[in-house]
């Protein structure tokens, strides 16, 4: 289904991809809202899944109107994710160091292109091990605009020099797979969370299960 050859460059997104660092986010909105005395229910937070954060902010103040106290918000759910996180650790999603281990096998470049700004990816990646893995990592920092504007996918191809036409994407959320589409690249959708939105389906060139998947694409 897939030929590696095809490619010359890989480009990974973070969040629900590499690593399942949305399910700790997701726990974290949900208690800082009831000790606020909001209800943030499963389906309200993935749909922040993908997003980078100031569209975040606006959905929830979209959801919860004027009087919603984002500052006091964000200070509660960034104090609670770091208990869980530093109890629980960052667990890395499955296939990605099999996958991997076979791009670098076949002297592949590889980027990590996320939503997140870098300072979080950072240590979202060290709270994993990966904190040594990626050489290139292109944050929300590094754009203007986040996903689904393509700018972060165009500035990683950039950045390993690299037409984003000959690079593959691999993406969890429908932002970054319409994201990849409008900057060029081939974009394979492995989805974090279900139901699995139509609309993304339309976007993606391939949709695969997850990371394991991809690899045994790559070498059938």
């Amino acid at each position: 289904m897939l030929d590696l050859a095809n490619f010359s460059a890989v480009i990974f997104d973070m969040d629900g991809l590499v690593l399942d660092t949305e399910a700790t986010y997701f726990i974290a909105w949900q208690q800082a809202g009831s000790q606020l005395g909001y209800t943030l229910s499963d389906e309200f937070c993935q749909s922040f899944s993908g997003l980078n954060g100031d569209a975040i902010k606006q959905k929830l103040m979209a959801e919860f109107g004027a009087n919603f106290d984002l500052p006091h918000f964000n200070q509660t759910a960034n104090k609670l994710w770091r208990e869980y996180v530093n109890r629980n650790g960052i667990e890395v999603k499955r296939g990605f160091k099999e996958l991997l281990a076979f791009i670098n096998q076949q002297q592949l470049p590889y980027c990590l292109a996320t939503n997140s700004r870098a300072i979080n990816a950072l240590e979202c990646l060290e709270l994993a091990g990966l904190n040594d893995v990626f050489a290139t990592i292109i944050s929300r920092d590094d754009v203007i605009n986040g996903k689904p504007a393509p700018d972060i996918f165009l500035k990683a191809a950039d950045s390993l020099g690299i037409p984003i036409q000959q690079c593959l994407v691999l993406e969890d959320s429908h932002a970054g797979i319409v994201a990849a589409r409008k900057a060029g690249a081939f974009a394979v959708f492995i989805p974090s969370i279900l139901p699995i939105d139509p609309l993304t389906l339309a976007h993606c060139d391939v949709m695969l299960p997850d990371l394991i998947n991809v690899l045994e694409s790559f070498r059938a």
